[in-house]
């Protein structure tokens, strides 16, 4: 998920920048474009589904900046690290190989992780080699846990490195950051511009839409041959939609956790006698001026708590992250639980029973089958009936799921979405004589007042019931954004991690703790713009398309079902689910580990 921190843009006149003696912009070659289409294969019904990206005009940047080769080279997921052991993986045996050179632009990727755990804490010293302070800039959703699980980490391993908050002068962030123990006065709290200049390694953790007003600013106040560490690679694309890349004198870097800031910290220290518990993540190392790159990277990884780590591309991660968001994680998940409650309700179903069968179903028994067995293990669970029932919702939900997840995909890759972003956030204040648009809540209707009364009835460790019907939707809707970003070329790991993961051991164990403003509204700027433009329009194309071909009878799509049962990304599951976090993640309803103003509210 996205960093983020609440961040208004710095006025022109504040302090001027130090000088630059860097070389100077340059711009990406427009050559960039390439299709990403969908091959023949079993799914014969689909119609190809090609992308290109725009060409860009030319802008001119004040710092330095470099340039993107004009042909992108064959993408290898494969890295070299000094420090760790990496280990090769196969997430889908022989038939990955076949499926993914059919379906990948850039042919097979082999799938390497390195495994995570606090016996691996001793060689942080060694990864971060010729680092003396890390910046951690902003304290949103990502900054507070990272923060923290670095410093706990770094102290552990008896390493001297500084690790310091940077935030920008009269934040009220300051009070929270003073909370868990950074302050001025021991060197671990200050002012961003101050931190940036002084840090070796920089994490960027402001919303995307500060990043996007802000580069400029960041950039020119880095140290020549510093690391720029990312949690997100929405800046990449902003960029890129201007023709820019990074400055060419500091390493760019990625580590990306799988899952929101709460959940990264809350894990951290639910695993403090469990070695290795933690949130997944990602990393990239976009651009590496020193050789330092990818064993910072995975430091960074390590200290977080991550189970493994595994490799992906700044691009990758930004597609998939941001298309993920919108998706299964958040706005999808939303629109398909308000189409179902006012669906069962409207037919004569119990209000509190319709929230079980659509809310607690998904968060609970759902979400707990498939983190620990896989999707298929819902469907095997059910009876006969039970079989018929799932069918019937998942063969007219299928296609319209993807009907709009495939939209939401071409809007991420093309910059558009990013563009949205970046102009929501700055609506946030009045300007031009308009008023500010901050966002609303979302936890209003009927349908979430119900689930208030249902949490306060429902017995210590319900899951709730598994519904069918509900099942039947919920899995479709994770096979087409599986199938999505698999024809648009992404790895098993991030498919798996983005579309099954994050939902299930991450994400819907908030929902469940306390409905959905507390999954969506723990999470970055990003993604909560990003769920609330979506999760209509899935909510509209499940009512007006899934369940009103139910209501005519449409007949059930066999093929569908047997792609379904038959995938390969179930034996990719499995590995994945020998990998996931070694404890179930412990939300209660006055859980003080998220954002300040979702405690102590009504459950």
């Amino acid at each position: 998920m996205a960093a983020s921190t609440s961040f208004t843009p710095a006025p022109a006149v504040s302090t001027p920048a130090p000088p630059s003696s860097s070389p100077p912009c340059k711009v990406l070659s427009p050559t960039l474009g390439f299709k990403l289409g969908f091959s023949r294969s079993s799914w014969t019904t689909l119609k190809p589904l090609i992308s290109r990206a725009p060409s860009n005009g030319r802008h001119s940047l004040s710092v330095r900046m470099a340039s993107l080769p004009s042909v992108l080279s064959k993408t290898s997921f494969e890295f070299d690290t000094s420090v760790f052991k990496k280990e090769k993986i196969s997430l889908a045996g022989h038939d990955e190989v076949n499926y993914q050179s059919l379906l990948s632009p850039f042919g097979y990727r082999e799938n390497y992780i390195v495994r995570g755990g606090r016996d691996l804490f001793h060689l942080l010293p060694d990864a971060f080699k010729g680092i003396k302070q890390i910046g951690v800039i902003g304290w949103g959703s990502q900054g507070p846990a990272q923060a923290q699980n670095l410093r706990d980490s770094l102290a552990e391993a008896k390493s001297d490195i500084v690790v310091k908050i940077g935030l920008r002068k009269g934040s009220r962030s300051f009070a929270e950051a003073r909370s868990a123990a950074f302050t001025e006065e021991n060197g671990t709290l200050g002012d961003i511009w101050e931190t940036v200049a002084a840090s070796d390694l920089v994490l960027l953790l402001i919303s995307d839409s500060a990043q996007a007003d802000n580069y400029e600013r960041v950039f020119s106040h880095m140290k020549p041959n510093s690391i720029l560490g990312l949690s997100h690679g929405f800046l990449l694309g902003h960029l890129q939609s201007l023709g820019l890349d990074f400055p060419e004198d500091i390493s760019v870097i990625a580590v990306c956790p799988k899952g929101m800031g709460p959940s990264v910290r809350r894990l951290y220290v639910q695993g403090k006698e469990v070695n290795g518990a933690g949130i997944n993540s990602s990393f990239a190392v976009h651009q590496d001026v020193d050789g330092r790159a990818t064993d910072v990277a995975l430091g960074w990884s390590v200290a977080l708590g991550s189970p493994f780590t595994f490799a992906t591309t700044l691009e990758q991660e930004y597609k998939s992250d941001i298309f993920g968001e919108r998706g299964i994680l958040l706005g999808a998940v939303h629109g398909v639980v308000e189409s179902l409650f006012r669906r069962y309700t409207e037919n004569g179903m119990d209000e509190d029973l319709a929230y079980k069968n659509t809310v607690e179903c998904i968060t609970g028994i759902i979400s707990k089958n498939i983190s620990a067995k896989g999707m298929l293990a819902v469907y095997n669970s059910l009876l006969d009936d039970g079989k018929k029932e799932f069918e019937i919702a998942y063969s007219a939900s299928f296609y319209p799921c993807m009907d709009i997840l495939y939209e939401c995909y071409e809007d991420v890759a093309s910059g558009s979405e990013i563009r949205s972003v970046v102009l929501a956030g700055r609506r946030f204040y009045e300007k031009e004589g308009l008023p500010g648009f901050p966002m609303r809540k979302i936890d209003q209707t009927r349908m979430w007042k119900v689930g208030e009364r249902v949490r306060r009835a429902r017995p210590e460790g319900d899951l709730g019931p598994l519904y069918p019907f509900t099942a039947g939707v919920f899995v479709a809707l994770m096979m087409a954004q599986i199938e999505v970003l698999r024809r648009k070329g992404h790895s098993y790991s991030e498919i798996i991690n983005e579309s099954l993961i994050e939902s299930v051991d991450s994400l819907n164990p908030f929902m469940h703790a306390r409905g959905v403003s507390f999954m969506v509204d723990n999470c970055s700027t990003t993604a909560r713009l990003g769920s609330r433009k979506w999760a209509p329009r899935f909510d509209y194309i499940i009512t007006q398309q899934s369940l009103v071909g139910v209501d005519m009878g449409a007949p059930v799509n066999q093929d569908l079902i047997s792609n379904f049962l038959s995938d390969p990304v179930h034996g990719a599951i499995e590995v994945c689910a020998q990998l996931r976090p070694t404890v179930d993640i412990s939300v209660p309803p006055d859980a003080d580990f998220v954002r300040p103003e979702l405690r102590q509210s009504s459950i």
